[in-house]
């Protein structure tokens, strides 16, 4: 463990950082920071930094780097512009993250939480608002593909009953994650937004589906606009569990759409009809409540991601329907429990 800076008569104690993480260029720009102030004041000679590296109670060892006033602070000082270049590279990954998993029974939130914990992101808390602003660009894609539809229900509300009681079954359906959300929203940012718990639930969740997936259903729902409302309500209940993040809210809703006697593709319909409110209402809340992270920068990065976002969500719901009709949620069971799993040993590795 890097335990201790020494150089240029000035001590550093008390940080404890893995070498095996932190890299020689990270390393190096830790030096660099400590010591900008003297290396670059005019006229001063090259400071030996002796570096203490302790990797167990009986391995120690000593590593000496030179450095002058004018090479490493321009050399290895991370840039604005260099950073911002690569964190709109991250935003874009992660995009295409969320656009690929919001609509699939895998849980979106859960895989850009692994991917933020294992890839990195600039700035912890404007990543846990990046996660959930980001969605609004595959629900727009989702809104984008399903707008023909929605028109016809809107133009049929003053004279169709079935219409006015298909977006009544929507709201109540979409109601209780909206009370528990709203309630909660502290406790699911501070607590819940955790690694272990999403590789657990990412695993667990993968085998409820399988076993969902195999059991001899007999659908008796073939229209997502014409289910009961017990129902609707009944599927809207079970949405609370995505609260969670691994748990997966479409694969909450797919789920209980399944039990409650739907056939798979009324269920995962319904999931795109219902993560309509819901995203947009996370979308709100957050925003509400971190607008004051925003900034230029964050911004535009933002924008990056929710881009790639719109591009990947609108592939998967152009072709996921057609998809779970033939070939079921197996797929997306197994892949959840691989990736639960490896995310397991990754976290008991390397945390």
């Amino acid at each position: 463990m890097f335990r201790r800076v020494e150089g240029a008569g000035a001590r550093y104690s008390g940080v404890r950082r893995s070498l095996a993480t932190a890299g020689p260029i990270r390393l190096m720009a830790y030096i660099c920071a400590r010591f900008a102030a003297p290396l670059r004041a005019p006229g001063l000679s090259p400071v030996k930094v002796s570096i203490v590296v302790e990797a167990g109670a009986r391995d120690k060892s000593r590593r000496f780097v030179t450095v002058g006033p004018h090479s490493l602070g321009k050399a290895l000082t991370p840039l604005p512009e260099r950073r911002m270049i690569v964190d709109l590279l991250k935003a874009i990954v992660l995009g295409i993250v969320e656009g690929l998993t919001e609509f699939l029974p895998v849980s979106s939130t859960g895989h850009l939480l692994l991917v933020e914990h294992f890839f990195g992101f600039s700035d912890a808390d404007l990543g846990k608002t990046f996660t959930i602003l980001i969605q609004l660009g595959a629900i727009l894609a989702l809104l984008t593909i399903y707008s023909g539809r929605l028109w016809n229900i809107a133009m049929a509300l003053p004279s169709d009953p079935a219409a006015r009681r298909f977006v009544f079954g929507v709201l109540l359906a979409f109601l209780p994650a909206a009370v528990i959300g709203a309630l909660a929203y502290g406790l699911i940012k501070t607590v819940l937004f955790n690694a272990w718990i999403v590789c657990t639930m990412l695993v667990v969740g993968g085998f409820v589906l399988m076993w969902v997936d195999r059991l001899d259903l007999k659908p008796v729902h073939h229209d997502a606009t014409r289910f009961p409302l017990l129902t609707y309500f009944g599927i809207g209940v079970m949405q609370c569990l995505a609260m969670i993040p691994g748990v997966s809210r479409s694969g909450s809703t797919i789920v209980a759409g399944l039990l409650f006697g739907a056939d798979k593709r009324a269920a995962a319909e319904f999931s795109f009809y219902l993560a309509m409110p819901t995203m947009v209402g996370a979308f709100t809340l957050s925003l509400y409540k971190d607008w004051h992270q925003l900034n230029g920068d964050g911004l535009i990065i933002i924008a990056a991601g929710f881009a790639a976002s719109f591009v990947a969500g609108w592939i998967v719901v152009k072709t996921f329907l057609d998809y779970v009709s033939s070939q079921g949620f197996a797929l997306f069971a197994w892949w959840r429990i691989i990736v639960g799993a490896l995310g397991l040993i990754g976290l008991a590795l390397i945390g």
